[in-house]
């Protein structure tokens, strides 16, 4: 035997003379189910059917009728934040997660990454045997490190998953997904054109690694981690699943909520006696909206409605799968939503959320008349108004980002037929997203470990739900839970909860704290503070401490600040002048030049023959970006500014071999101009009238156009048939204040 080396048989000096011996397979303390994370984004309280909606979700309904539903579950207000928390069971600061994965303030408490001091809960797993499976969204990894050139550190395979189909940003196009497989970039598998839509795509991924694993190997459990893009913008859904919501929701978000909060009360989802929240600020009545605004609100809300009506359909298409396949019965699945529904889209709600993003006021009545039926397909990216935000949200005040119900009390569903008694149950108990693992650590007997692969580990921070899912009495939280998001700040301690809103830039000590008693108030209507001064100022000590001891501090309500400029050493923006070498991987947005409300230039070193024709660049999508061709011996820079195709155009006479061909954008206050250069000649030129700053959430493709079209002039993926041998973007200018404020909103609308 070499030195070092276990061995529990006999060796002898033959075989047969000797004992085998074989290390034991990995397996949990005991018999553990499979498990399955259903995460839902922005989805608000009073979404789901089961929780009183009118929108249909009988697959999702039909797990809670057979499992548990929660009324008091709570998360972080956005999603890199809670993701995070559900994957690490400890409180999102202390796993550098303040806010979205994007940013890196400088701070431990946001670096936009998990450290190795929180072993993930598919780390753990895998280690007893599990087979560890994501699909869907990541949004935890800095953006700056999501192209092909990495590092792929925190990409979800190196984070414990054995597979990941899926994308890595906080959002993605549901027809033109930005797509990863496993540690490498891959364009969709189909178009629309075919039926394709991501959600279908991430259920038919999910089935098919199951059934390879309980084909080969049906003795090892499984956990999938299966987040959808819905509901998050844009919202996308075959069209079928839209028109079926024709004219469902005309009569406006009043009387709709109101509806809602019926069902509510009457489901005893919301206890009897809770007060409906008033309008939030800037929620107008329905009446007083105009005629077309109510149109193009409804449309809007029908699309949200038909798209999660589609997400539920692929949810039963996966459980349907289990059923046949004997795993649903131990299989421990839990649903929930990442945060409440989304306040991204405005009062008015948007067509293209880039409109808003990029300060562009969208002409509704434009809308309506020749653009309604693009709403919900693949020429929209759209998002709801406030007042369908609120009605999500039902009964509850603000919306996600906002530390107030609205913002972090979202549905959990929890479903398990042999390990839960009281099917159709509603659970009261408050809980929190950092109580998923240690729920699964739990059932499985798992102890969380003090030290893993080296590393000292931070502590959980969340308590198992188990002990409350046969005994309703059970409270399973010991201790108080503080809130923290964008400055915005709570906190919850047996039954109480005290909570102010933050205005940012303003000093925090001038925020208003207000209290509440939810054992009495469920939707944080009626304020005590006046009348328990006492008890204020107690919670909000202990608020203190609990950011103290959780690194909660400092207190930042950056948004703005933390984009804009050249990043630091270390990333892709170290610089001015971004060179590739084509064939290049697609760059996803967070990595590629910014060419947004700044001078710049492209530079393509070609070898072409008389009839080469191609795609040179694109960047964006058929909403908002770049295209820059070849097509019909003429050169051509489209510049799409949210539907305003601004478009330069030259002849080209080149001879057989290597040439230069070029654009520049000159910025000129708040327009450009656009140029055509080849071989040092200007060829063409266009006024451009609108400066698009954020030109989408879709990155950059060079010599091919692989996902949607920026412009209808040709079918992806129209690759350049000449030799594109170097493309050279330099960057002239640091962006302006406008430009930093238009990718602020843009990321913020990530969450």
């Amino acid at each position: 035997m070499q030195p070092g080396t276990e061995f529990e048989g006999v060796i002898g000096k033959t075989v047969a003379e000797s004992e085998p011996w074989w290390p034991p397979s990995p397996a949990p303390p005991r018999a553990s189910p499979n498990i399955i994370a259903i995460v839902l984004d922005d989805t608000g309280f009073a979404h789901l059917g089961c929780y009183g909606s009118t929108i249909e979700t009988p697959h999702i309904d039909r797990l809670a009728a057979n499992g548990l539903r929660y009324a008091n579950f709570h998360t972080t207000a956005l999603c890199s934040p809670s993701r995070a928390c559900l994957l690490t069971g400890r409180n999102h600061h202390s796993v550098g997660m303040r806010g979205v994965s994007n940013w890196d303030s400088g701070f431990p408490h946001m670096r936009g990454a998990i450290p190795r001091t929180a072993a993930t809960l598919p780390e753990l797993l895998r280690e007893y045997g599990y087979a560890t499976y994501c699909a869907g969204k990541w949004h935890l990894a800095p953006m700056h490190e999501c192209s092909a050139a990495g590092p792929h550190t925190n990409w979800p395979l190196q984070k414990g998953f054995d597979r990941f189909y899926g994308f890595l940003q906080g959002e993605t196009d549901q027809f033109y997904p930005e797509l990863t497989a496993d540690n490498h970039h891959i364009e969709p598998p189909g178009r629309p054109e075919d039926g394709y839509h991501l959600s279908e795509d991430l259920v038919d991924q999910s089935i098919g690694w199951v059934r390879d694993l309980r084909s080969v190997r049906p003795d090892r459990p499984f956990f999938l981690y299966l987040a959808f893009g819905a509901m998050h913008a844009p919202h996308q859904a075959p069209k079928p699943y839209i028109e079926k919501y024709r004219g469902r929701f005309d009569q406006g978000w009043d009387i709709v909520r109101d509806q809602w909060f019926a069902r509510q009360l009457e489901l005893g989802i919301v206890p009897r006696g809770t007060t409906l929240a008033p309008r939030n600020p800037g929620v107008l009545p329905w009446s007083e909206l105009p005629k077309n605004q109510q149109i193009f609100a409804a449309r809007l809300q029908e699309t949200f409605a038909g798209f999660l009506d589609h997400t539920d359909v692929q949810i039963g298409r996966l459980v349907a799968f289990l059923e046949e396949h004997g795993l649903l019965e131990d299989t421990l699945l839990m649903l929930c939503s990442d945060n409440g529904a989304s306040q991204e889209g405005g009062p008015n709600g948007v067509m293209d959320e880039f409109s808003f993003f990029n300060l562009i006021s969208e002409d509704i009545d434009d809308i309506v008349a020749n653009r309604l039926d693009d709403i919900g397909g693949p020429h929209s990216h759209s998002n709801i108004p406030w007042g369908w935000a609120q009605a999500g949200n039902t009964p509850l005040r603000w919306y996600k980002q906002n530390t107030y119900g609205g913002g972090v009390r979202d549905p959990l569903i929890v479903h398990w037929p042999s390990g839960i008694q009281n099917g159709g149950a509603i659970r009261t108990a408050f809980c929190h997203a950092i109580d998923f693992m240690p729920t699964v650590l739990d059932v499985t007997g798992i102890q969380a470990p003090a030290e893993f692969q080296g590393i000292q580990q931070i502590p959980l921070h969340g308590e198992s739900l188990a002990p409350g899912w046969d005994n309703a009495a059970v409270q399973t939280r010991s201790g108080p839970q503080y809130f923290e998001q964008l400055g915005h700040r709570g906190l919850w301690q047996d039954g109480w909860k005290a909570v102010t809103y933050h205005l940012k830039g303003t000093p925090f000590e001038k925020d208003q704290w207000a209290l509440y008693n939810l054992e009495e108030d469920f939707s944080e209507c009626h304020d005590l503070s006046g009348e328990l001064p006492e008890k204020l100022e107690e919670m909000v000590q202990t608020w203190w401490s609990e950011a103290e001891r959780y690194g909660v501090l400092p207190l930042d309500d950056r948004t703005l600040e933390l984009f804009g400029g050249l990043s630091r050493p270390g990333t892709p923006h170290h610089r001015r002048e971004y060179v590739y070498y084509p064939p290049v991987s697609h760059i996803p947005a967070d990595a590629a030049p910014p060419l947004g409300g700044r001078s710049w230039s492209v530079t393509c070193d070609v070898e072409v023959n008389g009839d080469s024709e191609g795609i040179l660049y694109t960047r964006g999508s058929h909403n908002v970006g770049h295209a820059f061709f070849i097509k019909d011996r003429k050169l051509q820079f489209v510049y799409n500014a949210l539907g305003r195709h601004y478009r330069a155009t030259g002849d080209l006479e080149l001879t057989a071999g290597a040439h230069e061909i070029g654009a520049t954008f000159e910025r000129e206050g708040r327009s450009g101009r656009l140029a055509l250069i080849v071989d040092g000649r200007e060829i063409g030129s266009t006024a451009v009238g609108t400066i698009v700053r954020m030109p989408g959430s879709t990155g950059v493709d060079v010599g091919r156009n692989g996902l949607s079209p920026v412009v209808d002039d040709y079918e992806p993926p129209f690759a350049f048939t000449g030799r594109l041998k170097r493309i050279t973007f330099d960057i002239k200018g640091r962006p302006d204040p406008t430009e930093v404020e238009a990718t602020a909103r843009t990321e913020m609308g990530k969450e």
